[in-house]
């Protein structure tokens, strides 16, 4: 019985099997790259890695009368422009303190907690000629900072505070870092402390200095994010927020990050001499394009191309010539020319090493002993006595030695003309002016260009106090002369 019954429904089994077999084949299988993933959350990452987070203020020391009321002007500008003021913003003393200097904000910047004794990590460019440097923790303590070290090849910097038990930052695996993952920046845009941004990694190995492969993100980056730490998604310090691609001087959706390796190794330097040592070899390169490797037999684009040699420099007595292709350094090859300088550069002085350079259609091994780089000399303002002396004419009045700018220049500011200070001494000096600061209007008056500015300067009473509204990068600031007394 049961075997006429199997039977009898053995027809209708091989209907439903086709029919689910057809089913299936119409039906889409969903790739994995196609498969819903949410957006990340960042609550948690705020969490963990915000107390490491430091603002960075940097002081000038100047004279009283050179402070004057810039602070004062500075908010009517923020207010007249609708910018939000900083919260922190300091204040500097009147003229009438009475004392014979005072300190003038410089700068704002951002770093990160590198160790619980107190070492910070910033950029070079963040702390660059500032006589004194204050670090606010989160929870709002100050300290004064002692500069520790700075290397503006790398644009690494160590500062150090008297404390301990501070929340260090974790570092990262920078060889896991993938183009694509999600990535978070803490820092001060604009003074504005603990701001929090993100974006994914954009890429990697992007060559924008001599010594550095930088890390490329789209997270938002302003002037005041410099130095502070660029987070994966596991909590970990991935590079040091440096620099911004802009042409208005605002973020536009490419920032660049140095690799925490490199920072770490740079900043393990500073740590114990205050200094970086880095080999050089003594050679001038340059990139081997395609149609010359094609023609030498190099067979594809590879190498320094090395276009001339020191003299009585490490790669003359190795036998380096003019024309010589380096495609190895101690067994490393090298693929494009930038990648010899950064190899070379960690090499401690002293070390011999091995060439591999390919010279008419051969590969040839040179022994070379690594010279060191000559060590920049510290960042300071310049000397008053290196200035050029004011030219005659209206502005000597005031202290002032300017120049016609450019149109690149003006389109690179994004202002429609204006005049470049030289030089300044005396009451320009005094107020704050600097050398490279462009002035674009003075007593309220446009500048236009050189003539504008004499004519402006000619009508306006010296026995008053003038403003002067100043572009200093891709900030405007407003200056107070005042009249000599």
């Amino acid at each position: 019985m049961l075997e006429l019954n199997l039977k009898s429904l053995r027809p209708y089994l091989a209907a439903s099997l086709m029919a689910v077999a057809a089913t299936a084949a119409v039906m889409p299988v969903t790739p994995v790259w196609a498969q819903t993933r949410t957006l990340p959350d960042f609550t948690d990452l705020v969490d963990q890695v915000g107390p490491s987070v430091v603002n960075i203020r940097t002081l000038e020391k100047t004279r009283a009368s050179a402070a004057g009321n810039v602070d004062e002007q500075m908010l009517e500008f923020f207010k007249r422009f609708g910018i939000p003021v900083p919260p922190n913003m300091p204040r500097a003393p009147r003229p009438d303190s009475g004392q014979p200097d005072e300190e003038i904000p410089r700068g704002v910047g951002s770093g990160f907690i590198l160790t619980a004794d107190g070492f910070v990590m910033t950029n070079a460019h963040v702390v660059e000629g500032a006589d004194e440097v204050i670090v606010t923790l989160t929870d709002k303590r100050e300290f004064k900072a002692k500069i520790m070290g700075a290397d503006k090849r790398s644009d690494v910097a160590v500062v150090k505070i008297d404390a301990t038990g501070l929340p260090a930052v974790k570092i990262g695996d920078i060889s896991r870092l993938r183009v694509g993952e999600w990535v978070m920046a803490i820092g001060s845009p604009f003074g504005l402390e603990n701001t929090v941004t993100a974006g994914i990694v954009s890429a990697k190995q992007r060559d924008t200095g001599d010594y550095l492969p930088f890390i490329q993100t789209d997270v938002a980056i302003n002037p005041g994010n410099s130095g502070g730490p660029l987070i994966n998604m596991r909590g970990e310090v991935v590079g040091i927020n440096s620099q911004i691609y802009s042409r208005s001087g605002g973020f536009q959706g490419i920032s660049f990050a140095i690799p925490i390796d490199e920072a770490i190794r740079v900043s393990e330097q500073l740590r114990i001499s205050g200094k970086v040592t880095r080999g050089r070899i003594g050679v001038q390169i340059d990139q081997v394009s395609k149609d010359v490797a094609e023609a030498i037999g190099l067979g594809r684009s590879q190498g320094a191309l090395v276009r001339g040699v020191e003299s009585g420099g490490p790669a003359e007595k190795a036998g380096i010539e003019a024309g010589d292709i380096i495609v190895k350094f101690d067994g490393r090859a090298i693929e494009k020319s930038s990648d010899l300088p950064r190899i070379v550069g960690n090499v401690k002085p002293g070390t011999k090493s091995t060439v591999t350079v390919f010279r008419r259609g051969a590969t040839k091994d040179l022994s070379v002993t690594i010279a060191q780089v000559e060590a920049d000399k510290p960042a300071r303002p310049a000397a008053k006595s290196g200035a050029k002396p004011p030219v005659a004419g209206p502005a000597q009045a005031i202290g002032l030695s300017v120049s016609e700018i450019t149109d690149a220049q003006k389109k690179e500011l994004d202002i429609k003309g204006g005049v470049k200070v030289d030089a300044v001494e005396g009451a320009a000096a005094r107020a704050g002016l600097r050398e490279g600061d462009v002035i674009v209007s003075i007593a309220n008056t446009e500048v236009a260009g050189l003539k504008s500015f004499e004519a402006a300067l000619a009508k306006i009473d010296k026995t008053k106090n003038m403003t002067v509204l100043v572009r200093r990068g891709d900030l405007a600031q407003f200056l107070i002369l005042k009249p000599a007394r």
